[in-house]
Order: C-alpha cells, then sequence, then structure tokens
C-alpha cells in the first residue's frame, strides 16, 4: 500500500474542514466580519496543517507542492488570526492569493500525481475552483461583504466535496502499472 492510500484521511479531514466552513458562512449571510475572519482562519489552519502533513508524508515529486499549499494557509490562518480587525477589503485579498496560491499547487501537485494514482482530476478540479475563486475576488473586489461571504461559502462547499471524493478514491489507491 502505498503512501497516498495510508494519507487518504488527511484528504477527507480537509474536505470536511471545507465544507463546515462553508455551510457556517452560508446559514450566516449576515455574519460579522470578525466572525467570518474567525472562519476562514480556523479552515486556513485546519487545511494548511493537513496538507503539510500529507506533503511530509509523501515521497512523489508532488511534495514540494503539498508543503507549499500547507504553508501558505497555515500562513493565511495565521494573519487572519493576528489580525481579527482586518478590513473586508484586506480579508478579501488575503482569501484570493491564498486562493490562487494554494490551487495552483493543487493542479501542479495533481499532475504530478497523474502517473501514480487514479482520478487525480478531483485534485486538479479542487485546485482550479480555489484559483477561479482567487481571480473573481481579485476582479470584483467592490462586490460588497454578502457576496463575498456567499462566494466563499459556496466555494467551500464545492471544494471539501471534491477532496472528499478524493480522499474515498485515495483510501482504496492501487499504484498505476508503468508503460515504459
Amino acid at each position: 500500500m502505498g503512501e497516498i492510500a495510508r494519507s487518504w484521511w488527511l484528504l477527507l479531514i480537509r474536505g470536511v474542514a471545507a465544507i463546515i466552513f462553508g455551510v457556517l458562512a452560508l446559514i450566516w449571510p449576515g455574519i460579522t466580519l470578525l466572525v467570518l475572519v474567525i472562519f476562514f482562519g480556523a479552515y486556513a489552519l485546519v487545511s494548511g496543517i493537513f496538507a503539510l502533513f500529507a506533503g511530509f508524508r509523501h515521497e512523489a515529486r508532488s511534495r514540494a507542492w503539498l508543503i507549499i499549499s500547507g504553508i501558505l494557509g497555515i500562513l493565511a490562518g495565521i494573519v487572519a488570526f493576528i489580525w481579527p480587525g482586518i478590513t473586508s477589503l484586506a480579508l478579501l485579498y488575503v482569501v484570493a492569493f491564498w486562493a490562487i496560491f494554494a490551487g495552483v499547487s493543487e493542479i501542479v501537485a495533481g499532475i504530478q500525481l497523474r502517473k501514480q494514482i487514479e482520478n487525480e482530476w478531483m485534485l486538479i478540479v479542487g485546485g482550479v475552483l480555489s484559483v477561479i475563486l482567487g481571480v473573481l475576488l481579485l476582479i470584483w473586489p467592490g462586490a460588497g461583504m454578502l457576496s463575498l461571504v456567499w462566494l466563499i461559502g459556496i466555494f467551500a462547499i464545492l471544494y471539501g466535496i471534491a477532496m472528499i471524493a478524493l480522499s474515498l478514491r485515495v483510501k482504496n489507491f492501487t499504484p498505476r502499472e508503468h508503460v515504459p
């Protein structure tokens, strides 16, 4: 059994955390900025820790990208907790840049894992969703706090579903035969 199959639960936890964050953002659309910052900080920190942990467990070329993604998540979470009085525009930029960089890291990791696992496209889809979120936030920064909450909530749920689906596929991982 490969390292990837043994790490399936790390993806599952990241997916569950994303869905919880997304649902909380959607059920409280009038959420205060401080609460959103705390939710985002907790999610980014949990996601970053588990991505970092997965990066250190893997021996594949995707290791560096998982570690980068983990460090970025942890840093974004720390920024949110250290600077809780952050303005909505500053929060938007923290979320946007974190989403873009984490998404690119996941896309690259998914491409590099293509030779090792099946259904790596789910990791790539999660990365693409993350990049799209980041770009949308940068394109429309003045969309308002309520729009930001809804956009982040929907993204988090879709991303969480992609990570949970990937974790269930990875759990039953069997190495692909390498054809020379």
